[in-house]
């Protein structure tokens, strides 16, 4: 089956070796040349211009489209329309707003193509593991595109499904990477206490090899973390600076929107962002109430 891509990074770069690897063809563009490049190179048909990808896909068009969520979606799809035929599928594979992928939805499939939404997991990884996949859309596109799915996911029949209507692909990946977040927040306090332990000497690698077989906190995202810490157990020369790639953030609003307690994910973004402020106001203000009402001594500089 052949498959337009549009965003040849690592992520997208690895889906379509994923797929050239089980037979499918891939015609792919990214406005890095040395991206296209690279997907020729490794057997797929790279285009220099969205044109030149519509013009080589034959019959039903599939094109899954991987860019950065918002502008970016919004300027790829005006670009494709022109030049698609009733009942072609775009497939938005980012990490769009749910509320732009219900909209997306609405306009496409007023002009006679078809439109569906996957929120994608798997990261650098998915080569070799596979992606998890929340499908959003009509049935019968979905359905069409079944064998990409199946090549993709971790297996035929695992780490993916058809979650709902438009949107609910890109909801549903939302409120995963909300988790993640927590998950994440969780083992980051945990070892930073073991770390403290100083009289201790604790052994972060070993305990999170430990921990990574039998224990009930045992995750893929362990076995990164143990991985991290083999390689750097002090974490020296990293900075303290978290960035968020929006999800969390919409996870947070969704929440407050269906009065949803979420302490947890709330927090762990909250402390994300407090991770980018340096001699932060917010603590400097609270040691300087302290002082006043307490008598607490103050660090100066």
């Amino acid at each position: 089956m052949q498959l337009g891509l549009i965003g040849l990074g690592r992520m997208g770069g690895n889906m379509a070796e994923r797929l050239r690897l089980a037979g499918h063809q891939v015609v792919g563009f990214d406005f890095n040349a040395n991206a296209v490049s690279r997907l020729t190179a490794s057997g797929n048909l790279g285009a220099s211009t969205l044109e030149e990808l519509v013009r080589n896909l034959k019959g039903r068009r599939a094109i899954w489209i991987m860019v950065p969520q918002g502008a970016a979606v919004d300027q790829t799809i005006a670009r494709l329309e022109p030049l698609l035929n009733p009942g072609d599928i775009l497939i938005d594979g980012g990490n769009s707003n749910y509320k732009d992928t219900m909209r997306h939805y609405r306009e496409v499939t007023a002009k006679g193509f078809q439109f569906v939404d996957v929120g994608t997991s798997g990261g650098v990884w998915g080569l070799k593991e596979g992606y998890s996949m929340m499908i959003g859309g009509d049935k019968e596109p979905f359905e069409y595109l079944r064998p990409i799915f199946e090549t993709l996911a971790p297996a035929a029949d695992k780490g993916w499904g058809h979650v709902g209507p438009a949107g609910a692909g890109h909801f549903v990946k939302m409120i995963h990477n909300g988790i993640e977040y927590g998950m994440m927040q969780a083992y980051a306090e945990g070892f930073t206490i073991l770390e403290k332990k100083e009289e201790m000497n604790l052994n972060l690698p070993q305990i999170a090899q430990i921990w990574r077989y039998g224990s009930v906190v045992r995750s893929w995202l362990l076995d990164l973390t143990a991985d991290a810490l083999s390689k750097n157990p002090t974490l020296e020369g990293l900075e303290a600076f978290v960035e968020d790639s929006g999800e969390g953030r919409w996870t947070v609003f969704e929440a407050i929107e269906l009065n949803v307690s979420a302490p947890v994910i709330t927090e762990s973004l909250m402390r994300r962002i407090r991770s980018r402020e340096e001699n932060n106001f917010t603590d400097r203000m609270l040691a300087i109430m302290r002082n006043e009402f307490g008598g607490h001594a103050v660090k100066k500089d």
